[in-house]
């Protein structure tokens, strides 16, 4: 599936633009990551993916379609979007019931929905959870709860706005298998983060935002290697990175293990 964004200009007022002639392409199944402080522009960008929010101009492009030829409820099928507070997204009795919603407002056959049911609650650990009502849930769950909703109805991209905000260690890695599942899958996962550590990990391209614009878009190690760039955006590279960097390494290392590489090919 691909994704195109050609020109685009957003404002909630006329005098007030947000957006200011985006072009990017997204394309493939290597999970993107967007970044930029608050602001910058994120949560708007990707709100056009699916048509919750319409170009002020400019055009938005699914699969060579425009997004404004189709409802948003269209789109969902194939790009799904996670919001930021799942209290924004929850609003059904039970988590079976928020897991059959989206399915069934597509047109999915029953017996695929019974069968993706017991699939997706076990991806997202809440089989034991089905009959609860989300607001009973904790915030971990709350939150793994609205991202298997989305996943339920089987989309080609997921949005993941925030997915890290609150969560404890065991959803962290929770949400970087779930990544790594929906990878391997063939979907594309775009996800708005500002843990550079989880950022740096878990994606192929990072896409550096700043005042409604893109600044930087590369490989981890080519955006998180522009230090003089993400000052200017208000970007600190992860806690190991810039050791390396104070250090005069010439790699750009994430984990602890590649940072022992890098100091030991710098000793040679």
């Amino acid at each position: 599936m691909r994704i195109d964004l050609q020109d685009l200009h957003f404002g909630y007022h006329p005098e007030h633009e947000i957006l200011h002639g985006v072009d990017l392409t997204l394309a493939g199944t290597d999970p993107i990551a967007i970044i930029g402080q608050n602001g910058a522009g994120k949560t708007t960008l990707v709100k056009q993916f699916n048509g919750i929010l319409t170009p002020t101009s400019g055009h938005v492009l699914i699969d060579g379609q425009d997004v404004t030829t189709q409802t948003t409820a269209k789109w969902a099928a194939k790009v799904g979007y996670v919001f930021q507070n799942p209290n924004d997204q929850l609003f059904l009795d039970s988590v079976r019931k928020e897991f059959e919603f989206g399915p069934k407002r597509i047109g999915m056959a029953p017996a695929e929905i019974k069968h993706r049911i017991d699939q997706v609650a076990d991806l997202v650990e809440l089989t034991d959870e089905l009959d609860t009502h989300p607001f009973d849930l904790d915030d971990t769950q709350k939150k793994f709860c609205t991202i298997g909703a989305i996943i339920m109805m089987n989309p080609d991209v997921v949005v993941f706005d925030e997915p890290t905000c609150g969560q404890d260690v065991h959803g962290d890695h929770l949400l970087n298998r779930l990544i790594r599942h929906l990878t391997a899958a063939g979907k594309l996962c775009v996800t708005i983060s500002h843990d550079m550590t989880f950022v740096a990990q878990n994606f192929k391209r990072v896409i550096v935002m700043s005042q409604g614009a893109v600044r930087l878009d590369g490989t981890p190690e080519a955006v998180f290697s522009q230090t003089a760039a993400l000052k200017t955006c208000f970007i600190t590279p992860p806690p190991l990175t810039q050791l390396a960097q104070a250090v005069g390494f010439t790699a750009t290392p994430f984990t602890t293990d590649a940072f022992v590489r890098a100091f030991e090919a710098e000793r040679k």
